[in-house]
């Protein structure tokens, strides 16, 4: 298995730097390939402009369509085609991070804006009466999987149902049916360390297991089984689900998943 990890922290020696280090050691012992995007480390630039695009940019700028043009004359810069070629090469993506305000860090955000551009994340297959592109399932990077590894700073019952913060599932939606299902990524249940600022090391070690346990399972753990947009759930153009796919009482988010 070939591994990319995306990791934003600023902190190498913080609870998301040794988790990182510690699905390489433990990926790496395990026979896979594994690489790693540092963000930080890489001093990452988090917002899109126009040198993204080179001569392929317009003025006045416009994002998607512009990505999608240098996308497809390969005048996307170094960095982003760089990324770009990590995610077409790994089986699976693990995104390392902390939950800030509620999200991703910026420079995590920013690097989705900036990789996943137009025809390469997005924009691709037919656009029809029948079928809205290849996305929700197909996509370009079908065949991959995906795990958000986040770290919270609260306890898990603050992040439950009736939660003060809402439920973590709802919270992670917009980025693992958003971003990662949205180009054809399957999505695995995240793993989610609560109480991140007080750890103690005992627990630390018990997580450090979880975490291994969880790593060495990535092929065989069942995705989250969100529905597919071109197959039969959705009604065509409008993309509504249709009456009556879903169980009693769901509601929100949840109804963009099976079963």
């Amino acid at each position: 298995m070939k591994t990319l990890i995306v990791y934003a922290h600023p902190e190498p020696e913080s609870l998301n730097g040794s988790l990182k280090d510690l699905a390489v050691s433990t990926l790496e012992a395990a026979g896979h390939e594994v690489r790693v995007s540092d963000l930080y480390a890489m001093n990452w630039k988090a917002v899109v402009d126009a040198a993204d695009f080179g001569p392929d940019a317009s003025s006045p700028l416009k994002v998607p369509q512009d990505s999608g043009r240098a996308f497809e004359a390969g005048t996307l810069t170094a960095d982003v085609r760089a990324e770009q070629e990590k995610l077409l090469w790994a089986d699976t993506i693990v995104f390392q991070f902390p939950l800030w305000w509620y999200t991703m860090p910026a420079i995590l955000k920013g690097w989705v804006d900036r990789v996943f551009t137009y025809r390469f994340a997005y924009g691709v297959g037919e656009h029809s009466d029948t079928k809205y592109g290849e996305r929700f399932g197909e996509g370009t990077l079908a065949g991959r999987r995906a795990l958000l590894a986040v770290t919270v700073g609260g306890p898990e019952s603050q992040y439950s149902a009736r939660g003060i913060n809402g439920p973590i599932d709802d919270l992670l939606f917009p980025i693992q049916h958003g971003i990662l299902y949205y180009p054809g990524m399957e999505v695995l249940p995240p793993f989610v360390l609560y109480g991140a600022d007080r750890l103690t090391g005992e627990d630390y070690q018990d997580a450090a297991k979880a975490w291994e346990q969880r790593l060495l399972t990535l092929e065989s753990t069942e995705p989250i089984a969100f529905r597919r947009q071109n197959f039969g759930d959705y009604e065509l153009p409008s993309l509504r689900l249709k009456e009556g796919l879903e169980p009693a009482g769901r509601s929100g988010f949840g109804l963009h998943v099976r079963g």
